[in-house]
C-alpha cells in the first residue's frame, strides 16, 4: 500500500491551491465554499489564488479523480443550496505532507511576470522605463504598508507561525523595492548602458535579429 501511495504522490501534479485544499481537509471535512471562506479569512489568498471559484472546483475535481480526496456526504441545510462535503483520503494525507516537505526544502524554478518584463526593459525608452519603475516602487511601498498593518494587527492575537507567510512576503517585497529603487537611481544617473551599439552586440552572428532590433530601437528612441 505504501509503495502505491508513493507512486501516486510522484504522479500527481501539485500546486499551491491543491496543497491548500489538502491542508484544509486535514483539519476536517468541508465543502468548497467553506474552503474558499477559510482561505480568505486567514489571508491565505495573499499567497494562494482563489479569486476564480472555477479554479477551486477544477482543482477539487482533479484531486478527487486522483484519489487524494473523496466525497463524504452531500448535505442541504435549511434553504441553502445542496453542498458536497469532501474528506481527505490516506493517499491525500501522505501527499499533503510530501508536498509540504518538498515545497519547503526545494527551491522551485518559477516564472513570475516581473523578471520576464525586466529582461526586455531595453525595448522602452529610458524615460518611460524610469516612469514605470517609479510607479512600481510606489505600489510596493503601499503593499508593504498593508502587510505591516496586517502583521501588527494580528501579532497580539495569533501565533507567529501562522503569520510567517506574511513575514516572507514582506521580506521579498522589501528586497524588490530596494532593487527597483537602485535601478531607478542608475537610470537617473545614466549608468545602465542604454547604448544601441551595445544592445546590437548581443546579436552578433544573427544579422537579421540585429537589424530588426536596431530598427525597433531607433523607432522607439
Amino acid at each position: 500500500m505504501t509503495s502505491n501511495i508513493h507512486s501516486m504522490i510522484a504522479s500527481v501534479r501539485r500546486s499551491p491551491l491543491a496543497l491548500a485544499i489538502l491542508a484544509l481537509l486535514y483539519e476536517e471535512p468541508m465543502h468548497p465554499y467553506r474552503m474558499q471562506q477559510l482561505i480568505k479569512e486567514r489571508a491565505k489568498d495573499e499567497v494562494i489564488n482563489v479569486r476564480a471559484r472555477a479554479s477551486l472546483y477544477q482543482t477539487i475535481a482533479r484531486l478527487e479523480r486522483d484519489g487524494l480526496i473523496a466525497v463524504q456526504e452531500t448535505a442541504r441545510h435549511e434553504n441553502r443550496p445542496e453542498r458536497t462535503i469532501y474528506r481527505l483520503t490516506e493517499a491525500g494525507r501522505e501527499t499533503a505532507f510530501a508536498w509540504l516537505g518538498s515545497m519547503l526544502a526545494t527551491p522551485a524554478r518559477e516564472f513570475p511576470a516581473f523578471p520576464a518584463a525586466v529582461s526586455f526593459l531595453a525595448m522602452l525608452r529610458p524615460e518611460e522605463a524610469l516612469t514605470r519603475l517609479e510607479t512600481r516602487a510606489e505600489a510596493l511601498q503601499a503593499e508593504l504598508a498593508g502587510i505591516d498593518a496586517r502583521i501588527g494587527g494580528d501579532a497580539a492575537t495569533r501565533p507567529r507561525v501562522v503569520l510567517l507567510e506574511e513575514e516572507y512576503r514582506r521580506a521579498m517585497r522589501q528586497a524588490e523595492l530596494d532593487w527597483v529603487r537602485g535601478v531607478v537611481a542608475d537610470l537617473r544617473a545614466g549608468d545602465l548602458g542604454w547604448d544601441l551599439d551595445e544592445l546590437r552586440a548581443e546579436f552578433v552572428g544573427r544579422p537579421k535579429a540585429a537589424a530588426a532590433l536596431t530598427e525597433e530601437l531607433r523607432r522607439l528612441v
